[in-house]
Formats: structure tokens, sequence, C-alpha cells
């Protein structure tokens, strides 16, 4: 949709050379409509890296979380699992969930 945008504006661009009294207006114009659109473009796409980033994290958090979980209840049977639960919750900044067995 945007290429399609894209090449509406370079096709109106083209043909406006007669309406513009100078080539160097005609210049001027395109170079600030280009100036524009990218910063426009550069904005949205720093967005949806930064919300892309968020979900990842999100996630990733998720699956931290849930190890630690499981880390918690086989901690009874295999004590090894309890540093290395804490070890997990301090690098990720999980809050540590105190369970009964701990």
């Amino acid at each position: 949709m945007f290429f399609a945008f894209c090449v509406l504006l370079v096709l109106v661009w083209v043909p406006s050379f007669v309406l513009l009294p100078s080539l160097d207006s005609w210049q001027l114009v395109i170079n600030t409509v280009t100036t524009i659109i990218t910063f426009l473009l550069v904005a949205l796409l720093q967005n949806t890296q930064a919300r892309a980033n968020a979900a990842v994290q999100h996630k990733l958090n998720a699956v931290a979380d849930a190890l630690a979980d499981l880390m918690g209840e086989l901690g009874d049977e295999h004590p090894r699992l309890c540093r290395h639960r804490a070890e997990l919750t301090a690098a990720v900044g999980l809050e540590h969930h105190v369970s009964a067995s701990e």
C-alpha cells in the first residue's frame, strides 16, 4: 500500500514541473516531501521495533518466571536447583516467590 503511494507521488511529481515556476522550486518541493516521508517512516520503524522488543522481553520474562517456578517445585528433590533458581531470579529481575519448602 505504501509503495503504491510512493509510486503515485512520483507520478504526480514528474508532470508538476510545468506548474512550478522554476527548476529550483520543483526540486525543493520534492526534496521537502521526501524528507518528511523519510522522517515519518523512521519514526514508524522505531516505534514498531520498540513494541517488538517489548513483546519479546515480555515473553522471555514469562518463560523465566515459569522456569523459576518449576525449579522451586523441584528444589526438594534437587537441592542445587534452589541455587540456580536464585541466580535466575537475580539475573532476570524476577521477584523471589517464597514457597512452603524454603
